[in-house]
């Protein structure tokens, strides 16, 4: 029984990370702006800068949205997993970095963030996939046999 709580507390804190970042992700905000005008430059697609944020809002809030719903929480836990891999990658293996610079109201970078979105994407990707591993275990999803 206790398993249960603990499975929905870790979809609970994927959708609250994923939710909360919606913010900035539609709202253009400077580190948004900083963060896909990396992205876009380093990978020569300039579509990405201008609209890679929203893409990744819409996944996050699908992801969020699945991982209440038990028939289909497997893939929602996928597609979480799958957005944090990018994250990570993007994170680790681009120019972009660990370290993502903190913006004040104007625009200008008063400091950074320590490394917190990178150690975010880690934990919120570790949570999916173990809830991704859970709901395959108990084969609570489309896939299993009935």
């Amino acid at each position: 029984m206790k398993r249960h709580y603990i499975k929905w507390l870790l979809c609970g804190y994927i959708s609250f990370i994923f939710v909360q970042s919606l913010f900035f992700k539609f709202s253009d905000a400077y580190e948004t702006q900083h963060i896909f005008g990396v992205l876009g430059e380093w990978s020569g697609f300039q579509w990405f800068a201008d609209y890679g944020a929203y893409g990744v809002g819409i996944a996050e809030l699908i992801a969020s949205i699945m991982l209440f719903i038990p028939a289909v929480r497997l893939l929602g836990a996928g597609l979480a997993a799958g957005v944090m891999s990018g994250a990570i990658f993007f994170h680790l293996f681009t120019p972009l970095g660990i370290d993502m610079p903190e913006f004040n109201a104007q625009g200008e970078v008063v400091g950074d963030d320590g490394g917190l979105l990178f150690i975010n994407a880690c934990i919120v990707f570790s949570c999916a996939i173990a809830v991704a591993i859970w709901e395959w275990v108990e084969g609570n999803h489309f896939f299993a046999k009935r």
